[in-house]
């Protein structure tokens, strides 16, 4: 299953942080940034609920690029 969710981040250095957060987080079978349509489009793993994997992409968001957000 894909969803895309609205982010907000200044540079595109700091979204593709954001991206390999988001790609190294349990759940996730794919992630993309698109920097210039400040959005995010996770692919997760069959049987991932979404909601509890974007918690976590959040998470680890923050702590490669403390003032970005994501809006689950």
């Amino acid at each position: 299953m894909k969803k895309t969710y609205k982010i907000d981040v200044d540079c595109a250095n700091c979204a593709n942080k954001m991206e390999d957060a988001a790609k190294n987080t349990a759940g996730v079978k794919d992630a993309t940034v698109n920097f210039m349509a400040l959005k995010m489009i996770v692919e997760f793993e069959e049987g991932q609920e979404p909601k509890t994997v974007m918690e976590e992409v959040r998470k680890n968001c923050k702590k490669v690029e403390d003032d970005c957000e994501i809006f689950l």
